[in-house]
Order: C-alpha cells, then sequence, then structure tokens
C-alpha cells in the first residue's frame, strides 16, 4: 500500500483546526499536499508553517463554479482526498436563511459530491484510492438549532455508504470519520459548554487516524463510520 511520501493528498478546510493539523502531520510524512479552504490568509499562515511546500488553493467550496475551477487547478491526480471542511451556525429553525442552509449544504455534501467525482477516474486508473469525509455526532444524531449542519452530515454518512460499495471493485475506499473525543478547534471554541471544552485535545492527537486510512486502504474500513480517537490509539504514527 502507498506510503505518505507516495502520495497527493487533497484536504479541505485546512486552513484551521483538524485539516491544518492533519496537514501538518502528513507533511511530516511526506506527503504531497493541496490545501483548500475559503480562507486565503490561513491557507498560506499554514503553507508557511509546512516550509511552503504544499499547493494551497483558495476557494469557497459552497460555490460549484469556484469548486470546479480549483479542482482544474489541483497540480496532480488526488490519491487521497479529505473533506473536512464545513459550516456550522447554529439557530433555531425559524430563523435559518435559505442562505445559511445552501451555504451549510454546499459545503458540506455538494464539494464531497464534486471533490469524489473528479478525483474518482483517476483513482479507478492506478488501481485504488481513499475517500474520507470528516462526520460527526450531527451526522447520526440530531441536535437543537443544527437544523443545516445536522441534515449535511446525515448526508455526508449515505454518500459515503454508496462510494463505498462502487469503489470496492476499484480499490477504492470510502469512509466517514468521526473525532471521537471532543476537539480544540475554533468551531469548537465558538459551540462548545463548558463541560466539553474541559475535556477537550488537540486534533493533531487524531491525525494517525487519517494516516492509517490513506496508507492501509484496508477494504474492512471502507462503508464504516470510524472514530478517530481509537484508531489513532490504535495506529499511533
Amino acid at each position: 500500500m502507498p506510503a505518505l511520501s507516495d502520495q497527493h493528498v487533497l484536504i479541505t478546510g485546512a486552513a484551521q483546526g483538524l485539516g491544518a493539523a492533519i496537514a501538518r502531520v502528513f507533511a511530516g510524512q511526506g506527503a504531497r499536499l493541496t490545501l483548500m479552504d475559503v480562507d486565503a490568509d490561513g491557507l498560506a499562515a499554514v503553507n508557511d508553517q509546512l516550509g511552503g511546500g504544499a499547493t494551497f488553493i483558495p476557494v469557497d467550496l459552497a460555490d460549484a463554479e469556484a469548486t470546479a475551477r480549483a479542482i482544474e487547478a489541483l497540480p496532480a491526480p488526488v490519491d487521497t482526498v479529505i473533506h473536512n471542511a464545513a459550516i456550522l451556525r447554529p439557530e433555531p429553525l425559524e430563523d435559518v436563511s435559505l442562505d445559511t442552509w445552501s451555504a451549510t449544504m454546499n459545503v458540506g455534501i455538494q464539494a464531497a459530491f464534486l471533490l469524489a467525482k473528479a478525483a474518482w477516474p483517476a483513482m479507478k486508473q492506478n488501481g485504488g484510492g481513499a475517500l474520507v469525509f470528516v462526520s460527526s455526532q450531527s451526522g447520526i444524531k440530531g441536535f437543537v438549532d443544527e437544523t443545516a449542519y445536522c441534515a449535511a452530515k446525515h448526508a455526508l454518512e449515505g454518500f459515503s455508504k454508496c462510494l463505498a460499495m462502487e469503489g470496492e471493485a476499484h480499490g477504492i475506499i470510502s469512509c466517514t470519520v468521526t473525532p471521537g473525543k471532543p476537539m480544540h478547534t475554533p468551531m469548537s471554541e465558538r459551540n462548545y459548554p463548558p463541560e466539553l471544552k474541559a475535556q477537550w485535545i488537540e486534533p493533531e492527537r487524531l491525525a494517525p487516524a487519517f494516516a492509517h486510512i490513506a496508507t492501509s486502504r484496508d477494504t474492512a474500513l471502507s462503508g464504516q463510520r470510524l472514530n478517530a480517537w481509537d484508531l489513532s490509539q490504535e495506529h499511533p504514527l
């Protein structure tokens, strides 16, 4: 199975939080990285942390045409896609605007579809690949004031299961990954209650799970909903 040093890895939501943490860990393992995020300054800062070796593409993944242009700018076929980007704007249903609903769904599931569809042909031709979609408890449960976010994460769970079935004959695995622990990110700083903030861990501690998925391409993982904390403990770097 291909080591990270032999892979081109695309990470969305890479300007901060879990996406940036995965990028730092993967860069340390020699992966060729393309990073996408709407935050151009944040991407540039992460790229500087990586020694300037990544390709970074500022893009609003809520915009299908902008996402298509970003895909066209990819420097090489992608071996592993990690779709981590998401929007969470907690609001009661009566306050959720169509713009918020559309942006949340478009970043969560529309971008997942466009990125997977773009990566698929080369993965088939090359005998395999990994599609990894960051989910959460909101992918299997409902939460007050999270109608848009929960809908997007639930859709992602179903999408990944279908890709796992279609990809089986081609060596392409697809899975969702939930952190498994409260995680210290800008999103959690805004939304976690004090009791979860007291338990949170740094996202770098979850990155080994993503490295294992990308390098093992274990078919037993495909179609599954994985716990990043548990997988990182089982497969430390």
